[in-house]
């Protein structure tokens, strides 16, 4: 009777591993499924008919220009294939971010999001396009500190020009002090919800309010950022993008852009205002890609910048960065505010946490970091916790102040 259970029960063991073993060849089987996506657009702006349309999303590594629709029948059509099962997320453009979809009274949308499972048709309708001129009048969210320092500054060493908008503190014109200054990459996302696919820090609105209660002021320069050419440039490591079908390889810029900045802007901008120029005064700052140049930038160029605002930094992209954080980390002894929404991936927020350890163990710098459970990969959570990051850099006691 013994022996008669003991098979039984190896019989029973062997029939569950193989239940098992079946349940996980469906699951991997379902996840490794590749569909067709059939995206139809039944209407455009009637302005912009005529115009070619994209679609840009996690499907084909958001490029603005991949993925073009032809016209079928009155409508816009795009066959996507070999698209993995799973959720993903895009928008529609008109061949860069600079036009890309928006509601019908020129205001950001969320991505468009769906689940694939199977073969796929989706009819969509566009309601506006970003750069409608008819919504400039009403878009334009930037406050009266912001201006327009220069439509085409000269980066000699990228062999480019870029928009640079500037934020005066207010009291700037009635005052001789000299002020810190911070520099924000994606410029277009700083101040001004117009120019901003997918909304802005209301960096201006913030200060203005902080300032306004007592804290120290400012000088913010937002340096527009290269479009296409932005994982090359805020990047010092090659890099390739792989999606389900294609891959992009993108050449290290980073240091021909934050040596643009140090040669040619940042002495532009101090001889044009009245700037406290020194290291302690002296901060960085981005998200994403954004976010990892200025932590980068901090490390290769401690005596330029003292201080980092560092916002879910994309250190997945950076195949060299905890080389260069245990060999140069070292020297830090400045002020830096990392962040990750907790939502962004358990991935990106364990490379964070592990940069952070590093450079808290093995240097004297001050680190502020953060994790927002709740938070994702999104502006208007780094908008939510800008001012959080602005006490805390520019707290008394660290600034060197100088004027009256």
């Amino acid at each position: 009777m013994l022996n008669k259970n003991i098979t039984k029960s190896l019989h029973l063991l062997h029939l569950r591993k193989r239940v098992w073993l079946c349940f996980f060849l469906i699951v991997s089987l379902q996840l490794s499924a590749q569909y067709k996506l059939t995206i139809k657009i039944q209407t455009v702006p009637s302005s912009f008919i005529n115009e070619p349309v994209f679609a840009a999303g996690s499907f084909n590594g958001w490029n603005p220009v991949l993925q073009q629709f032809s016209r079928e029948n009155n409508m816009l059509v795009t066959e996507i294939k070999d698209v993995m099962a799973g959720r993903h997320e895009f928008k529609f453009t008109r061949g860069s971010w600079k036009n890309v979809e928006c509601d019908a009274r020129g205001r950001d949308i969320p991505n468009r999001v769906l689940d694939i499972k199977n073969d796929t048709t989706l009819l969509c309708t566009i309601e506006g396009w970003k750069d409608d001129t008819s919504f400039a009048a009403s878009l334009h969210t930037a406050s009266k500190n912001v201006q327009l320092a220069e439509a085409a500054f000269e980066l000699p060493r990228l062999k480019k020009f870029r928009h640079i908008w500037v934020y005066l503190p207010p009291g700037y014109d009635k005052n001789k002090k000299h002020y810190p200054v911070m520099y924000i990459h994606d410029g277009q996302n700083v101040f001004d919800e117009y120019f901003a696919p997918f909304g802005e820090w209301g960096v201006d609105e913030c200060l203005d309010s902080l300032i306004a209660a007592g804290q120290p002021g400012c000088i913010v320069v937002a340096i527009e950022n290269g479009q296409m050419d932005r994982m090359s440039e805020y990047n010092p490591y090659q890099f390739t993008w792989k999606t389900e079908k294609d891959s992009f390889a993108f050449e290290p810029k980073a240091d021909d852009y934050l040596l643009d900045i140090i040669d040619n802007l940042k002495p532009f901008i101090d001889k044009k205002y009245r700037t406290s120029s020194s290291k302690e005064n002296t901060i960085i700052t981005g998200s994403s890609m954004g976010g990892l140049i200025s932590y980068y930038a901090a490390v290769k160029y401690p005596a330029v910048f003292g201080k980092a605002g560092i916002f879910s930094p994309a250190f997945w992209t950076a195949s060299g960065i905890d080389s260069l954080t245990d060999t140069s980390g070292r020297q830090l002894s400045g002020k830096y505010f990392f962040y990750m929404g907790g939502k962004e991936g358990g991935t990106y927020v364990d490379d964070m946490k592990r940069i952070c350890d590093k450079v808290g163990k093995n240097s004297s710098a001050s680190i502020y970091s953060v994790i927002d459970p709740e938070a994702e990969h999104k502006e208007k959570y780094w908008r939510q916790w800008f001012a959080e990051f602005y006490k805390w850099i520019m707290a008394d006691g660290y600034n060197v102040k100088t004027g009256n």
